[in-house]
């Protein structure tokens, strides 16, 4: 009897790139490809984490290098990706946010949440996208989206509405890209504790609030989140498009 074989976990020959790399989630992310074989390129606005990130990746015997790119800068995003060849895999992960009740939101509020999470992500995907067209490459692109893209939330009001934007998009944008062999998911985590997000939880009554949510009883780690970027920019996940993974320790669930 032949048994089936389980798809390689492996990415080595494959080149990703992950922006907002510098710290938390971005970081974790290009760890865990670079762990997994990929060479990977470390994006930020600013070089001084992503060299450090990188040099610590080459430290282990994986390619890897940084390079500065503000993803709010369109012209500058197309040049990026212009300029070098094909990338496997993006990890679509820069990002922002200004929790606040929705009737005290400003449009310089509505301006900075929605031009980063959703206007950047949507350029640097195309950008990302029409690379592999023209190159023939079939690759994988992954949002970061949250638990907020499935959910409502408090003082989330921008949040949720540029995350519920990002799972709709990446949908699109896998039916557009299927002819091409090229997938399109997100990863939904839960709150994860980050340098960006520690301080939230110095406030007791807010920490107390999040773990009520979490079935599982713990704050979400950038591990967490470690795995699943392997499985959906690998062969494992290679029928799996226009979905997302849910990291929310069962937020959702209820």
């Amino acid at each position: 009897m032949r048994l089936p074989i389980t798809p390689s976990a492996s990415l080595r020959g494959k080149r990703a790139i992950v922006t907002g790399a510098g710290r938390g989630i971005g970081l974790a992310c290009s760890a865990a490809l670079a762990a997994a074989g990929a060479a990977v390129t470390l994006v930020a606005r600013s070089i001084g984490e992503i060299e450090q990130a990188a040099a610590a990746i080459r430290a282990t015997g994986t390619p890897a290098e940084a390079a500065v790119l503000d993803v709010s800068d369109l012209a500058a995003v197309s040049a990026f990706f212009a300029e070098r060849p094909a990338f496997d895999v993006l990890v679509n992960n820069a990002g922002t946010n200004r929790p606040k009740p929705m009737q005290e939101v400003e449009e310089a509020d509505y301006d900075a949440v929605l031009d980063i999470n959703l206007k950047a992500s949507f350029f640097v995907a195309q950008a990302a996208a029409r690379r592999m067209i023209a190159e023939g490459l079939s690759g994988s692109l992954i949002h970061m989206s949250s638990q907020m893209g499935h959910v409502g939330g408090p003082n989330r009001a921008l949040y949720c509405a540029s995350k519920w934007a990002i799972e709709g998009m990446s949908k699109s944008f896998a039916l557009d890209l299927a002819p091409y062999a090229i997938r399109s998911n997100t990863i939904a985590p839960t709150f994860i504790e980050t340098p960006l997000t520690r301080p939230y939880f110095e406030d007791a009554v807010f920490k107390a609030a999040v773990l009520a949510k979490i079935k599982l009883g713990r704050i979400g780690q950038v591990e967490d989140l470690m795995g699943p970027v392997v499985f959906l920019a690998g062969a494992g996940s290679a029928l799996m498009t226009g979905t997302s993974l849910i990291v929310d320790g069962g937020w959702t669930a209820d």
